[in-house]
């Protein structure tokens, strides 16, 4: 018999990324397809899901399958809880661990994939040797997910880490800290449409002195650091780690972001906080949904 192999399957609202992977966590081969999440809804991705389970399954000696997906997800039963309608049509309370095992007679795990990406840099990224760490991923909105002992905190109702609604002071996480802010800022500032402007050209221009720019970067950084020091109040994890697009930019974001966090953390809770950048990328989803797989099967 070959040796058993995984399909790994990331869920997002734009694409479906999705692989094979051996237990240790290399891929032997990696794609996507678009999720087309307003066309065909919640049905389509499942249609989506079993297929690609089918075109290796034919081929493969599979061992399971380990989903990431969008959307507050009860891990033990593995029921997609809730996805909002604009996002994702139809998608609530679809009981995708049920369909894939009954159908195909194989294990399968579905997790939420913030908690997947947070379990992904947990075991091989940048949190790797880490026994306690919350991931924070920042895009058009904020996610977190907290890893103590190697497990994701759940929460009663399956939305502990949901730290977009996290109060700071000048408003809430979601409101604050994003690449929308960002660029919604800057256009403000310059009196430009924000269709024109995305964080890749923001940084461009901080980068070269544009001090409109500079200060936007600054200012979401600042609002960052106050959601980091609620989080280093409550649970004091080793480890902080950032991911999401304009992470990619750790290099002119970490003098800011510690300046920031040295202001506001008491000495000894600021020198034990390390703050890291995901190093994972696209591939952290489908890790972390093959790591929480692993766990439930072997």
């Amino acid at each position: 018999m070959d040796k058993e192999h995984y399909i790994c399957i990331d869920i997002g609202g734009t694409a479906i990324k999705y692989g094979l992977a051996d237990e240790n966590g290399n891929f032997i081969e990696k794609n996507s397809m678009p999720t087309e999440a307003k066309l065909y809804g919640g049905p389509g991705i499942v249609e989506k899901v079993k297929n690609i389970i089918r075109k290796y399954i034919k081929a493969e000696n599979i061992g399971g399958v380990g989903i990431s997906t969008s959307g507050i997800v009860d891990a033990k039963s593995g029921l997609v809880v809730y996805v909002m309608p604009e996002a994702i049509p139809d998608y609530s309370n679809t009981p995708l661990k049920s369909i894939v095992e009954n159908e195909f007679n194989i294990k399968c795990s579905v997790e939420n994939d913030v908690n997947c990406a947070a379990l992904g840099e947990m075991w091989l990224g940048a949190g790797k040797g880490k026994s306690s760490l919350f991931c924070m991923t920042i895009g058009t909105s904020i996610g977190g997910c907290a890893v103590y002992g190697g497990r994701v905190i759940h929460g009663a109702s399956n939305s502990a880490g949901e730290i977009a609604y996290m109060k700071i002071p000048s408003g809430t996480m979601h409101e604050l800290v994003s690449t929308t802010r960002l660029v919604k800022d800057v256009a403000k500032a310059k009196s430009m449409d924000e269709t024109d402007l995305n964080g890749e050209k923001i940084f461009t221009w901080a980068k070269a002195g544009d001090e409109v720019s500079q200060k936007a970067i600054e200012d979401l950084m600042n609002h960052l650091a106050d959601g980091i020091v609620n989080i280093a109040a409550v649970l004091n994890p080793q480890m902080v780690i950032l991911g999401g697009g304009i992470m990619a930019q750790g290099e002119y974001l970490r003098p800011i972001i510690n300046e920031a966090l040295k202001m506001r953390l008491a000495k000894n809770v600021y020198e034990s906080t390390q703050i890291e950048f995901a190093k994972l990328k696209n591939d952290a989803g489908m890790t972390g949904a093959l790591y929480n797989l692993l766990s439930q099967i072997k």
